[in-house]
């Protein structure tokens, strides 16, 4: 073998360099990941709404021995218990060895992804052609939902109280819905527009019916065919939209990507594919030494507010009850405490090098990606970990077998974003994103890498074995 030379020794025990999973991890690792990932498609096709995700997380909870948390229940170490937060947030929690005081470990992902939803009075009739009117929900190109097949999901409540679920455009016998767009013919003036604004927001409307009903005249005559056969079906009535919750969301599965079927391609990966991951480590714990929770919740595609989103107190009202169980303050429990903030990272595009800033930006098969700070411009909006803290992850990391980078969100001052990180670190819980790199984010067909969704369930499972 050919001795190293001087600059090849200290090159390697000094410089940098991310590992590439593809060629890090053996045959039986690749094809473990692989396996995983049949079990994640599963998830991503069944869970297109975070009350799906939440009704999904339940099930597969109670199945590994999870029960419903009471306030004043007596818990031990290896309980295994869960809220369900209004059916769209949800805390998971395996009790550690070591007492509470010590503080727990926290994995938080998001379950909303960006969509279309209908408005409160949504259903119109133009042209002898019934529509729903939909308000965008998140962060998406406008373009992109127009002229590809669409579902809807979602609840409608009735005065009763009544909850009435529906799913349409899923199975391959159901109907799809769209909205339409102009043919190239007819859009010179359109293809003249801002990319923002080809396609305006209140032009984002779904195409749900065009035949009358039958023997009969008037006005409106489409849209009260579609009212009766919704009612014949759901026995709902038109009113029953104003107290609704119904998502419009793409219509095609998970599908492999490229011919290796190395990547996945789907809806909804920001931030399932994190919190996927966060789930099943959790479910892996027998024993851990610190208690351990896995929180899904609502609403960061829209800044985190309500009842179900990050911001609210339904996480610290959960510790603070743990707490109050062993004879603690939740306060001190969450200062003592450390999270990872579960979300996805932009991965380098090289069709669009010009936004990334390669030395910084993470790559797909290159691993899970610990990001320091998110934000934008001048860092606004992160909560920017410690030093000491990307520290101590990296030692958890790396003791774990972990293959990991880091990463930021595309070069400064060209855009940025959030996650829920900042939110858990203002409760004094020590915090830093990790999350799965991207391609297309936030479009409805976005892409990951089978291998960097493994190493996020080590990643997490990792944080919540940790021992000190």
């Amino acid at each position: 073998m050919e001795e190293k030379t001087k600059a090849q020794e200290l090159r390697e025990a000094l410089c940098y360099k991310p590992t590439d999973a593809t060629v890090a991890m053996t045959a039986d690792e690749i094809a473990t990941a692989d396996a995983y990932c049949e079990d994640y498609k599963v998830f991503l096709d069944a869970a297109k709404t975070e009350r799906e995700a939440v009704a999904y997380a339940v099930a597969e909870a109670q199945k590994h021995g999870f029960v419903e948390y009471k306030a004043g229940m007596a818990l031990k170490a290896g309980d295994r218990v869960y809220r369900n937060n209004r059916g769209k947030a949800v805390i998971l929690a395996v009790i550690g060895s070591a007492p509470i005081s010590e503080g727990v470990s926290i994995a938080a992902a998001h379950i909303d992804s960006p969509r279309l939803d209908l408005k409160p009075n949504p259903m119109y009739e133009n042209q002898h052609l019934c529509y729903f009117d939909t308000h965008y929900y998140g962060g998406i190109k406008k373009y992109q939902w127009s002229a590809i097949p669409l579902a809807i999901h979602g609840v409608l409540v009735k005065k009763n109280g009544e909850v009435v679920s529906i799913a349409i455009g899923e199975d391959p016998a159901d109907p799809v819905f769209c909205v339409t767009d102009l043919l190239p013919h007819l859009a010179a003036d359109q293809m003249q527009k801002p990319a923002r604004k080809v396609i305006e927001g209140e032009a984002l409307d779904v195409l749900i019916g065009s035949r009358p009903l039958c023997d009969e005249e008037g006005a409106d005559m489409v849209k009260l065919n579609i009212l009766n056969l919704l009612h014949e079906k759901y026995g709902i009535v038109e009113a029953d939209f104003l107290s609704a919750e119904i998502e419009i969301v793409p219509a095609f599965g998970a599908r492999d990507v490229g011919f290796d079927r190395s990547m996945i391609g789907a809806y909804g990966h920001d931030d399932r594919v994190c919190a996927y991951p966060a789930l099943t480590a959790l479910f892996e714990l027998e024993v851990p030494t610190f208690t351990a929770l896995t929180v899904l919740a609502d609403k960061e595609e829209t800044g985190s507010d309500g009842t179900t989103g990050m911001q609210s107190a339904f996480l610290p009202y959960f510790i603070e009850e743990l707490a109050n169980t062993f004879g603690e303050k939740g306060h001190r429990v969450l200062s003592k405490s450390m999270c990872l903030s579960a979300d996805v990272n932009c991965a380098i595009d090289p069709l669009y090098p010009e936004v990334t800033e390669p030395r910084n930006a993470a790559r797909l098969n290159n691993g899970v990606v610990l990001t320091k700070y998110t934000g934008s411009g001048g860092k606004g909006g992160t909560s920017d970990a410690a030093a000491e803290l990307m520290g101590k992850f990296r030692r958890i990391m790396d003791d774990a077998g972990v293959i990991w980078q880091v990463g930021e969100l595309g070069k400064v001052d060209m855009g940025g974003g959030g996650t829920v990180a900042k939110y858990i670190a203002n409760l004094d819980v020590d915090t830093v994103d990790l999350g799965v790199p991207v391609l297309s984010m936030h479009a409805p067909f976005e892409v990951i890498s089978k291998l960097d969704v493994y190493t996020a369930h080590k990643a997490f499972k990792a944080l919540l074995e940790r021992q000190d």
